[in-house]
This record gives C-alpha cells, sequence and structure tokens, in this order.
C-alpha cells in the first residue's frame, strides 16, 4: 500500500533526526523539530518512537528493495557487480556516515527486539533473495558454474557484504578490500572457466 503524505513526510523527518542524533539519543522531539508536525502529531500515527523506528525500517525496506530490483547489467557478471556496488559505496556524504551509524545501532538492537529482528531478517532476505537470482541465472545461462548450490553462495556473499559494511561505519575500513575479495570468489569460485570479463 503507498505511503500517505503525512507518512512520507513523518519518515523523512526521521531520516533526518536520525542523522543528527543517532538512534540511542533520538527522541519523538527530535523527529517532530524535523517536521511540519508537533509532538502529538506524531503520536496520532505513532504511538511511541519505537513503533515510529519500526515503520521507518519498514519503509526503508521498500527502498532498498526498488533500488536492488532496478539493478541492471547485460550479464550475471554484471548484474552481480552491481549489487555489490550498490551495498559496498567507497564513499558517502557526512550525513549518510551519520544515518549509517544510527542504522548499526539499530541493528545491534535485533537479539533483543523482535520487530527490529524481523524487518532486519526481511533486509537479509531481499539481498540474498537477488544474489541467488543473479547465481541462478548465470549457472542457467552456461555463465557460471553448472554445480553451484546458489542458495549458499548467495548467503556467503550477503554475508561478507554485512561484514564489510559494518566494519566501514564502526571503524571507517574503506571497502575497496572487500570489493577485491568478492571479484576473486567471483572468478575462482563462480565463473565456469578461469577466463575473466575485462
Amino acid at each position: 500500500m503507498a505511503s500517505d503524505p503525512p507518512r512520507d513526510e513523518i519518515m523523512e523527518a526521521t531520516y533526518r533526526a536520525l542523522c543528527k542524533h543517532g538512534y540511542a539519543a533520538v527522541t519523538m522531539e527530535d523527529i517532530a523539530a524535523e517536521s511540519e508536525k508537533s509532538k502529538a502529531a506524531l503520536h496520532y500515527h505513532y504511538e511511541s518512537k519505537h513503533d515510529l523506528l519500526v515503520a521507518f525500517l519498514e519503509d526503508l525496506l521498500s527502498s532498498f528493495t526498488a533500488e536492488l530490483d532496478a539493478v541492471e547489467g547485460s550479464s550475471a557478471t554484471e548484474r552481480f557487480r552491481a549489487l555489490v556496488g550498490l551495498f559496498l559505496e567507497s564513499e558517502e556524504e557526512e550525513s549518510d556516515r551519520r544515518f549509517e551509524t544510527a542504522v548499526l545501532e539499530m541493528k545491534a538492537q535485533g537479539p533483543y527486539d523482535e520487530a527490529f529482528r524481523e524487518r532486519l531478517d526481511e533486509f537479509d532476505a531481499a539481498l540474498s533473495e537477488r544474489f541467488a537470482d543473479v547465481f541462478a541465472a548465470g549457472v542457467e545461462s552456461g555463465e557460471f558454474r553448472e554445480d553451484l548450490d546458489v542458495d549458499a553462495a548467495a548467503d556467503f556473499v550477503v554475508t561478507v557484504l554485512n561484514g564489510a559494511h559494518t566494519r566501514q561505519v564502526a571503524v571507517e575500513r574503506p571497502v575497496e578490500q572487500t570489493r577485491a575479495a568478492l571479484e576473486r570468489y567471483l572468478d575462482e569460485s563462480v565463473r565456469r572457466t578461469a577466463e575473466v570479463e575485462q
């Protein structure tokens, strides 16, 4: 179901507030200050900060899956690289880094918060599904090894990407090494031949 205008405005205000204050410190007052709505108006839509942030994760998931679905490429290898590139951005604006830090804080709540955990699991599932589809297409076209376990390969890549993303946010580790490692994995373990496409 499409979001109504108030929800869109609230989601944008939530994004700005998370960039400024982070997950742990952000309040409904902070979110209201980033919108044209009062705290009471926010509570009309969402009973608590927790409910609002769960809705925000759902909104992020919708945007994320749309980006995944927009990834293109003339071959499975190209689509693989495009997906990796979408997830591992080398350079980010300062506001993006602050937001990614807030998201990492929310991820850390997963073990303790069922609603957060369910939404985070949906993110993982969406990404795994897209990689599994790419691997399956590569197997079908003869580009990738015919004995490739597409689900296991997708799970491996998503695990690597999640780890790289966490390290990028937490300790500012550049993503280039992870990109190179995934290229080697593609060439040495996934591709049907040792020939590397230029």
